[in-house]
């Protein structure tokens, strides 16, 4: 097999195939991740939100459009997907803790430098083995079907790490729905809160920590971990249906709310 890392754009099936546009997130990554290594520790949030907004999305389709094709057509898919599906439960698990730690501190680095490797890591077995294998079985035409189906899920898909709910379906569809919501609300929330220095950082902190207590609540709703493998299952405990729903609703609102005075200030004076 040979890796896509050494494949043109036409050997991959066009621009439109799965192969070329993973490819292209993996070169955008490679960038980011690039930047992060050589920023000052105030300048890694506004990277790792842009690292997240790549990262997550593109590993959620893959595991709900690709692994599962890549499991019926290939006889050590089970093995091959379930491999990768681990590397994406530490990456989330590592973001996941990566939140909770002060810039500076010995721990941060550690969890920072693991989360890059990791990411790196990530991108060679997909590139090397999985998708290459994946290649080997389909045609260009299902290649470039697979390639929409993937783009479409991508675009409407949790942009924040989740560690509770499964890396599989059916857990992580239902998941989508209110992590996507909650996840865009707090990325605007964050992008705001970069911009803005001084007096407007601690009430955007308080929303944006509010909006990420909302996600984790709804990641322990009952059925979002249907599906997954024993390998990767976390967490524990399950909050009640109304609570994570109240939660989820007044957080969103909240987000809402700011953004849509944000708009209203830009449009004014041009400025946030």
């Amino acid at each position: 097999m040979k890796s896509l890392a050494h494949q043109s754009v036409e050997e991959m099936g066009g621009r439109a195939s799965v192969l070329s546009r993973q490819k292209r997130d993996h070169v955008e990554l490679d960038r980011l991740l690039n930047r992060l290594t050589a920023a000052a520790a105030a300048e890694q949030d506004s990277i790792l939100l842009e690292i997240y907004r790549l990262v997550f999305p593109h590993a959620y389709a893959e595991e709900t459009i690709l692994w599962p094709v890549i499991r019926r057509v290939l006889p050590d898919g089970h093995e091959l997907t379930l491999r990768v599906e681990r590397e994406h439960q530490e990456i989330n698990e590592l973001a996941t803790r990566l939140e909770r730690l002060e810039h500076g501190s010995a721990e941060r680095d550690r969890v920072l430098e693991r989360l890059v490797a990791l990411l790196r890591e990530d991108v060679r077995d997909e590139e090397d083995t999985l998708l290459p294998a994946l290649q080997m079985k389909l045609g260009e035409a299902r290649l470039r079907r697979l390639g929409l189906a993937w783009e479409a899920v991508r675009a409407i898909s949790p942009t924040r790490p989740h560690a509770i709910v499964s890396r599989r379906p059916p857990g992580n569809v239902l998941a989508a729905l209110p992590l996507t919501l909650l996840d865009h609300c707090r990325d605007g929330v964050d992008a705001l809160r970069h911009r803005r220095a001084g007096a407007a950082s601690p009430p955007l902190e308080g929303l944006s920590s509010t909006l990420a207590r909302a996600s984790h609540a709804v990641e322990r709703l009952p059925g979002l971990r249907r599906g997954e493998d024993p390998s990767t299952r976390r967490g524990k405990g399950r909050p009640s249906w109304a609570a994570a729903v109240v939660v989820t609703i007044v957080a969103a609102s909240a987000a809402f709310a700011l953004a849509g005075r944000s708009r209203g200030g830009r449009s004014g004076n041009g400025a946030i």
